[in-house]
């Protein structure tokens, strides 16, 4: 067996809260060898991410760390952390615009570290940030070191965000969900980049609640739930043969194909609810969308999938009024809508919802969550309470009196989807509503939606780049890129028949849970976990 990066025994971290300490993890062991892949699962509040933090000394103020023991290569705490997270481990978080400095360019970002670790002089350094960034897949590093975190792609911003992670040189890398909001085809590229760094001989500590990045790298599986570790081993034998009840329950969650419910019976078809011709949208010079033509019928749910900048939010704005199309029309509900002023609208706005992928920013932070979905109820008698809409999206009445920032994602998800839902809505546009969610929570908004097109009759627009998760829930499918639609169709069709060279490229990238790669290190055997 390798050597060990990391050995703790019983450890337990608390924070402080005005009603009691909260106690995040309760008693784990935990090893890490050189050169291997350890990826640590589950939902939010599990203990995983406070777990990673707490490794990097970043636990946070005034929290309780305890443990019996809490060795660092060999070196028995009390460490020195700023040397420590430079020099021994490099944090990749899941958001790279929030992690890296929105006041320096990236090469400033990058260089600060070299010069804090005292690694080359101040005339070299310049060259050794192009080296960093050229290590990790950025193209014109010279350019890109220059600009600063807004000018970049998601993808390169994550990718600069691993070099400053690798450039004092650490034999360990704590990825914390590092690929979670990211497309298909550059959350692709960064496992693959990921990979690399393994292969160079880096060690790597995952953190996700998506099993199939954990399949596609990890050597060995901890599952965590409720602060403690419920079941852990190699990863082919965990994913394919599971013995604890809940890691079933997340692999049972992972949206496909095979999973999704019967599709309601579509003859004779239903009437369109809404339907846009010819639409164009473009911004100064540049073309955002082109000629796109689409339709949704009552009880029906389209996907629409594509990359960052494919321009189906833009479409999403255009069919809900938010944004004028330069040309082109839609009509909904047989009525034309495109140019028609708010007032005009007014009566028939309640018909059409919108739910987006972070809720709590378009809540009223000082509102509460009964307040917020009775602010949508039509004001007529015999019309459902704000309790009723709550129970119907798995909800009970002691959320009623809280803030959304009381609340955890997946709760917000569900009063986002009550709210919607308030004034029996024909036609609900869905803009990635279910991408920053745990899989398990992921698979019940979905089967709520679902339940939702089945008892009402509504019709969903739903936006997406995952591709699993539009396979899962959807009857068609639009794929766009650059602004068009280049295939469309029934969605297994499209899905696994895809006409179009970029439709095949999308589905060739997704990763799936089947453990395709086998694990470098998948003989070693487990490290007991007491």
């Amino acid at each position: 067996m390798s050597e060990l990066l990391i050995s703790v025994r019983n450890l337990h971290v608390r924070f402080p809260h005005r009603r009691g300490a909260v106690h995040a993890v309760r008693g784990i062991d935990l090893d890490v060898h050189r050169g291997e892949c350890l990826a640590i699962v589950g939902e939010s509040g599990s203990g995983k991410s406070v777990t990673a933090r707490t490794l990097a000394g970043l636990a946070g103020p005034g929290v309780q760390v305890r443990s019996d023991r809490f060795e660092i290569a060999g070196r028995p705490g009390p460490h020195d952390w700023p040397k420590l997270r430079g020099s021994f481990a490099g944090l990749v978080l899941q958001d790279a615009l929030v992690s890296l400095d929105p006041l320096r360019t990236v090469g400033a970002e990058i260089g600060e570290v070299l010069r804090t670790h005292g690694i080359g002089n101040r005339r070299d350094r310049t060259a050794r940030v192009h080296r960093l960034l050229e290590t990790v897949h950025v193209p014109e590093p010279a350019r890109r070191a220059g600009q600063y975190p807004h000018q970049l792609s998601g993808g390169l911003r994550q990718r600069a965000l691993i070099a400053s992670a690798i450039a004092a040189g650490p034999p360990l890398l704590i990825a914390d969900e590092p690929t979670t909001a990211l497309d298909v085809t550059v959350q692709a590229q960064i496992l693959d980049l990921l990979a690399e760094r393994r292969a160079a001989g880096e060690t790597l500590l995952l953190i996700s609640h998506d099993l199939a990045v954990v399949a596609r790298l990890a050597d060995r599986v901890l599952v965590m739930r409720e602060g403690q570790i419920v079941e852990h081993g190699p990863t082919t034998e965990l994913l394919t043969a599971p013995s604890h009840p809940y890691t079933r329950q997340l692999l049972d969650a992972v949206p496909s194909a095979a999973a999704r419910r019967p599709r309601p019976a579509r003859n004779p078809a239903g009437p369109v609810v809404v339907e846009a011709r010819a639409l164009h949208k473009r911004y100064g010079h540049h073309p955002v969308v082109t000629g796109i033509d689409l339709s949704v019928q009552r009880g029906e749910i389209v996907g629409v999938v594509g990359e960052s900048g494919s321009g189906k939010t833009t479409v999403a704005q255009m069919l809900f009024g938010l944004t004028a199309p330069t040309s082109g029309s839609v009509s909904f509900e047989g009525t034309p809508w495109t140019g028609l002023s708010e007032r005009r609208r007014r009566s028939q706005r309640r018909r059409m919802q919108f739910i987006s992928q972070d809720p709590l920013s378009s809540f009223d932070p000082r509102w509460s969550v009964r307040r917020i979905v009775a602010e949508a109820l039509p004001p007529h008698p015999g019309e459902p309470t704000v309790e009723d809409l709550l129970h119907r999206v798995g909800l009970t009445a002691d959320v009623l009196d809280r803030l959304p920032r009381q609340l955890s994602g997946g709760q917000r998800q569900r009063v986002a989807i009550a709210r919607a839902l308030a004034p029996r809505p024909s036609l609900i546009i869905c803009d990635e509503p279910v991408s920053a969610l745990d899989v398990s929570v992921q698979a019940q908004v979905l089967d709520l939606l679902a339940g939702i097109r089945a008892t009402d009759g509504t019709a969903l627009l739903f936006i997406s780049h995952d591709l699993a998760v539009v396979h899962h829930l959807a009857d068609r499918v639009l794929v766009m890129r650059n602004g068009t639609v280049v295939e469309s169709g029934l969605v297994d069709d499209v899905f696994l028949r895809p006409r179009h060279e970029y439709t095949q490229a999308l589905v060739d990238a997704v990763p799936t849970v089947e453990v395709g790669y086998p694990p470098a290190m998948a003989n070693r055997p487990a490290t007991p976990i007491a």
